[in-house]
């Protein structure tokens, strides 16, 4: 569910993860400076942190001393993962470790991962490092996924460590920064086909029992395997939809980024695109299109395949290839009710009027090439709302939306001053790169701060959360 911050106390968790042979014990990088570019209030309220003065955030955040009762030394995390498709053995956490697990308002089970911490045994040749620019556009990408209802890890901090980096694929030398996340949960993928790979079955037994018992939350039946792949499978297909019906691109969906709570996270060449476009891709690197807009169902489903191999010891093939067939009608039925949500209307009981809403809706947005956040922003709870819009609306391209919208009942008040505006907030590519050039040419971040506040507008107006598989 995309849920609404819930205040709790801090809580350290009782049951750190103890899984033997999926760490290793770390230290971060002592870095030169700590200036704090972000520190997110709304969700530390959640596991009871935000109460931290400015010098013990940067403290816990950003030189790394421990949080009262939890890790005494953050832990990189193992595991293996295909990377478009190749597999590769020698990856895990190498500029990243787990710094501290705790209890939010929910009960749910969080982790504070890092992201430009220092370098592990895994880094190989990497630096260990984080640009300035990585960070920020990370802030970005999940501030707009919350907004629009995606089920995504949340950037908690953000400080500034005043190094200077080299990257062939930036200007160069550029600012530094170490970012925290807070997700439910870094177990990966990869980190189950580690353990197969290694066969190591009891490494994965552990894995399997950890994810069902403290993410999900469930006792394991008579064949936890299968149970936990069903459940992976609702998760997964629902963050796909989720994608899709935001306009957003991750640009890297290895099997070593997918979450085992299907929870999206690890922003890197991620865009939103502005069209309706199949083929828009967000890597430069990503030649063939592997992880295109269009493609992102297929790969996440190729991924959770990856994880049914990996399960093989523990199960008969049979329940696995049943819970993998399960993907397609999963990820139609989250297209529609995500749709349907972001439109702001109720979801039609006759499931074929609902897949011919939406067919309608993307047919005429390719054909009208009607950008993605101004047709939901024009059609909120189904009817055009302006005159304006209403001239674009009336081409024949329209024409069976508009006669199928028109039956459809409003799910939402549109009393919010965000939908008095002109425009609908977006996140494209040339607004990330104006909001950074402020940043890197001026140190100007004022640009940035009104950003996520109009994004959080626009989240506040979109007024009912999106429930989703996860509860």
């Amino acid at each position: 569910m995309m849920s609404t911050p819930q205040p709790a106390k801090y809580s350290p968790a009782t049951d750190i993860l103890d899984i033997e042979d999926l760490s290793d014990e770390v230290m971060a990088a002592k870095f030169p400076q700590t200036v704090l570019r972000f520190r997110n209030d709304r969700w530390a309220a959640t596991v009871g942190l935000d109460q931290l003065t400015d010098d013990q955030w940067a403290r816990h955040f950003g030189r790394f001393e421990p949080l009262e009762a939890n890790l005494r030394r953050p832990l990189a995390l193992r595991y293996h993962g295909h990377q478009f498709r190749v597999y590769n053995p020698d990856i895990g956490d190498g500029r990243g470790f787990l710094f501290a697990q705790m209890r939010d308002g929910q009960g749910r089970l969080m982790d504070l991962g890092t992201k430009g911490s220092g370098q592990t045994p895994f880094s190989r040749f990497g630096d260990g490092r984080l640009t300035l620019k990585g960070a920020v556009r990370e802030i970005l990408a999940t501030e707009m996924l919350e907004a629009l209802g995606v089920n995504t890890s949340k950037t908690f901090s953000v400080i500034e460590t005043g190094e200077q980096l080299d990257r062939n694929d930036e200007p160069s030398p550029t600012r530094s920064a170490v970012l925290v996340r807070l997700s439910h949960s870094h177990i990966r993928i990869g980190s189950f086909q580690r353990a197969a790979a290694l066969q190591d079955e009891a490494l994965l037994r552990s894995l399997v029992d950890y994810a069902l018992t403290r993410l999900y939350d469930v006792t394991p039946d008579e064949n936890p395997a299968a149970q936990l792949l069903n459940l992976v499978v609702e998760r997964t297909a629902d963050l796909a939809a989720s994608y899709m019906i935001a306009g957003f691109v991750h640009g890297v969906l290895n099997s070593d980024n997918i979450n085992i709570t299907g929870e999206s996270f690890d922003y890197g060449p991620w865009r939103f695109t502005p069209y309706w476009d199949a083929g828009f891709t967000a890597a430069y690197f990503d030649h063939q299109g592997l992880y295109a807009f269009g493609r992102q169902a297929e790969a996440i489903h190729w991924d959770a395949m990856q994880l049914a191999l990996s399960l093989r010891g523990m199960s008969e093939t049979e329940p696995l290839v049943d819970a993998l067939n399960r993907f397609p009608e999963l990820y139609a039925s989250a297209m529609r009710r995500r749709f349907c949500w972001r439109l702001g209307v109720e979801q039609p009981k006759d499931q074929g009027k609902t897949t011919e809403l939406l067919e309608s809706a993307v047919r005429a947005m390719i054909e009208s090439e009607t950008m993605i956040d101004r047709f939901f922003f024009d059609w909120r709870g189904g009817q055009v709302r302006t005159g304006e819009a209403q001239r674009l609306y009336l081409r024949p391209e329209w024409d069976r939306f508009r006669e199928l919208a028109a039956s459809c009942e409003a799910t939402a008040p549109l009393d919010h001053d965000y939908w008095a505006q002109p425009a609908p907030c977006s996140m494209h590519i040339d607004e990330v790169e104006a909001l950074w050039a402020a940043i890197d040419e001026r140190d100007d971040w004022d640009p940035l701060y009104r950003k996520i506040e109009a994004i959080r507008q626009m989240g506040e107006a979109c007024c009912i959360p999106f429930h989703s598989p996860e509860k």
